[in-house]
């Protein structure tokens, strides 16, 4: 596996997810195609999308429902491929959804490693690799990032470190979808700031590369605390995805 062959695999992931073919990302030419439901869609995925945008850097794919298609593809052939992903442009596309009862809801950037810079990082504290019975008491606040309480079955793989037996911090990863699996992390507040975080990061990418599949890290482009963890532990910014939601849905988020 070579830097290549990972960005390969996530662009067909993409396609999956977004009813598309793998070189739509690679234009320079926008595209608007219309999603459906596809079982081998990463898990955290919920489909037929409404409005799902994604670029890699280049374009956008745009993946919706026949009802939103004209207004989108007007959307973002009228500003640059950045902006379509911010405000004030992003209002634009908000109040054209409003119409249809949704929002702007979920916007997140998306980390591949740089095999060039993943090693693993050290930590004062023992890491140890685990195995689903090994966390699977860790269902609690603490460890929210790094496990999924609401999808126990994807979550495979996990690094946690340890002080004098406690634990401190805890990478996981979920099995999203076939090839790709997807990396949290959590470190509590009193460890925080010793790099435990991308040890951890870094640990758990190379054991889940070992198994042949790709990690891949995600956050919200504010959360710049995770955002540097992602670059320390040797992730590089790779897509970003914006989806849009229901305003009920996005009400309940809210409460």
């Amino acid at each position: 596996m070579n830097n290549k062959e990972i960005l390969r695999i996530a662009m067909k992931q993409s396609a999956i997810d977004l009813s598309c073919e793998p070189d739509d990302f690679r234009s320079t030419q926008n595209k608007v195609v219309l999603s459906s439901e596809n079982n081998d869609a990463r898990k955290d995925l919920i489909l037929p999308f409404f409005c799902h945008l994604i670029s890699y850097g280049d374009n956008i794919v745009a993946s919706v429902a026949a009802t939103i298609a004209d207004v989108v593809e007007t959307y973002i052939n009228q500003f640059e491929v950045g902006h379509c992903f911010e405000t004030p442009n992003l209002y634009v596309l908000n109040k054209a959804l409003e119409k249809h009862g949704m929002q702007v809801c979920f916007m997140a950037e998306y980390f591949l490693p740089d095999l060039d810079c993943l090693k693993q990082l050290p930590c004062q504290y023992d890491l140890k690799v685990l195995q689903p019975d090994d966390f699977s008491s860790l269902y609690v606040s603490e460890w929210r990032n790094a496990l999924c309480k609401n999808r126990k079955e994807l979550d495979v793989l996990a690094v946690g470190a340890f002080d004098n037996g406690k634990l401190v911090g805890l990478a996981g990863c979920s099995a999203d979808c076939e090839t790709m699996w997807q990396i949290g992390v959590d470190v509590l507040p009193d460890y925080r700031q010793q790099g435990i975080a991308a040890a951890l990061t870094s640990t758990l990418a190379l054991e889940i590369i070992k198994l042949g599949k790709v990690p891949f890290y995600c956050c919200a482009w504010s959360n710049i605390r995770s955002v540097r963890n992602a670059i320390k532990s040797g992730f590089r910014p790779a897509w970003v995805e914006l989806t849009a939601e229901s305003i009920v849905f996005i009400d309940d988020l809210n409460k």
